[in-house]
């Protein structure tokens, strides 16, 4: 069996692709020094297939230098479920940044094809991406997070209709006067939310003047399936109108 003697090749290609020390570890979830180490001790066995895809190159090439250098793959879904995707033009590789969340979108819909009775779903067609260090800091579960569009203008001018929003599903239990999505028989609505005595809840809106509050006792939130979905962790907001160039 030859020699393990990846290390200085995967320095190089490393170098080549403008990715640092600190940034692959960090898509590694490990410490810079650890991937320091591979440079003089060789890329472990058992990562040898995986960093070789990430690459673009051949395992054997990368272990002992023989073989072709090139690889026909230029993706591979890492183990943590990221794709970090490597690709080599005239010798030069372009990384893209595996910091990023793809998050699922969630939508209101008709139960049936011209049905005014609605429920929330996964829309296949849509998500959106999140830097991770935001969730993370957050303390966030990746798999917790979804997205949805927010619908009216009861949150405004907090809020307003047709922002994206990002939703955390671990994060159900009610803390007054945080802003939660909920399911209520079937409609998407987005609430600043409060415990009342009786296991109670209130509704509030941002824009209270045309939404006054909704208190729902116990028994009417079970009667009209009020569910919560989750606490509203991000919103984005898109400028409504292009502002017009004066002297013009």
């Amino acid at each position: 069996m030859k020699k393990n003697t990846s290390g200085p090749r995967f320095k190089a290609l490393l170098e080549a692709a403008k990715i640092t020390t600190t940034g692959f570890a960090k898509f590694w979830g490990t410490e810079a020094q650890n991937i320091h180490n591979w440079y003089t001790r060789g890329v472990p066995a058992y990562r040898m297939e995986e960093v070789s895809r990430l690459l673009s190159v051949n395992s054997d090439w990368l272990k002992t230098g023989d073989g072709a250098k090139d690889s026909p793959s230029l993706q591979m879904p890492a183990s943590n479920g990221d794709t970090f995707d490597a690709q080599s033009i005239r010798g030069v590789y372009t990384v893209i940044d595996p910091n990023d969340i793809d998050l699922p979108f969630f939508k209101e819909t008709p139960v049936t094809t011209g049905s005014k009775k609605t429920h929330v779903i996964l829309d296949p067609e849509q998500s959106i991406r999140l830097p991770r260090v935001h969730l993370d800091i957050l303390e966030i579960k990746h798999t917790d997070a979804i997205c949805a569009h927010m619908i009216g203008n009861s949150m405004a001018e907090r809020i307003a209709d047709g922002s994206t929003i990002a939703i955390d599903r671990g994060l159900t239990q009610v803390v007054d006067g945080e802003i939660y999505a909920i399911e209520h028989d079937g409609m998407l609505r987005i609430k600043y939310l409060h415990r009342m005595p009786g296991n109670a809840l209130r509704l509030r809106s941002h824009n209270s003047a045309e939404y006054p509050d909704e208190i729902f006792r116990a028994a009417q939130i079970e009667e009209q399936r009020i569910h919560i979905l989750g606490w509203v962790f991000w919103w984005s907001t898109l400028s409504k109108r292009r502002p017009a160039i004066p002297f013009l």
